[in-house]
């Protein structure tokens, strides 16, 4: 599902936080410590969004391939996410936020997990900016997902194979219910979306910035709306001349 409400300002922010390792490589640190200096960049970010009044939040925190990073890299992840849960996650209620985790659950340690659906659940009802952290998150296997979903619904008879158009297929993705982004933020200057939101980004806007994730401040957070802001979405479309507009 897209947004459509206010076309200079984005209903729904993603951001692949890209460059905690080069960050702290190039400083002569160990990757956990640029891991550790971006949870403050997350901080820092939501309460942005917060302010500027975004209703949806996505944050890609860690994904079903960077399982192949070491072990130890890994661990620490997972322990910087539960531990910045905690710690976050009374404030943030208090603030009216809700927390929503995309990505599969299976293979999760029971610790991150459960401050993650610990953070779900307490937030539920919450009705401010919506977050949406993506951990152990890839947009294959959610579309992979998906279509088990549907081939099941088939088989048993509850849906028609001739009945599947994209509202069900969407309607089965982890992001159910969730509009699609209408902007994605990725740091670190490089410019791919690294298994995504493919689905969801067919129409989004994209902002690469040469930033590594650490580094990212409210001042660029607001300079990425601005581009947006200057954009115009056509969703496949056209721009109608202003005589067409204003009825002379």
């Amino acid at each position: 599902m897209t947004s459509f409400a206010d076309p200079a300002k984005p209903d729904h922010v993603a951001i692949i936080m890209d460059g905690n390792g080069r960050w702290a490589s190039g400083r002569g640190l160990k990757r956990i410590f640029g891991h550790r200096k971006g949870v403050e960049a997350v901080r820092r970010t939501v309460e942005a969004a917060r302010l500027s009044g975004i209703r949806y939040l996505t944050l890609f925190a860690f994904s079903s391939e960077n399982w192949k990073r070491p072990k130890d890299e890994v661990s620490d992840i997972m322990e910087l996410i539960s531990i910045f849960i905690h710690r976050e996650l009374q404030n943030y209620h208090a603030q009216n936020m809700r927390f929503q985790m995309i990505g599969e659950r299976e293979g999760l340690g029971p610790k991150v997990l459960g401050a993650l659906e610990a953070a779900e659940h307490l937030t539920r009802g919450n009705t401010g900016l919506h977050v949406v952290v993506a951990v152990n998150y890839g947009s294959r296997a959610e579309i992979a997902r998906a279509a088990v979903a549907l081939a099941r619904e088939a088989v048993d008879g509850r849906i028609s194979p001739d009945e599947i158009n994209e509202a069900l297929i969407s309607g089965r993705l982890d992001t159910a219910g969730i509009p699609d982004p209408d902007l994605i933020i990725r740091t670190s200057g490089e410019q791919r979306l690294s298994n995504f939101l493919m689905w969801q980004s067919a129409y989004s806007e994209l902002v690469f910035l040469p930033c590594l994730w650490p580094e990212f401040s409210r001042d660029m957070f607001d300079e990425a709306l601005r581009e947006y802001a200057r954009r115009t979405r056509r969703f496949g479309g056209v721009d109608e001349p202003a005589s067409a507009m204003t009825g002379s």
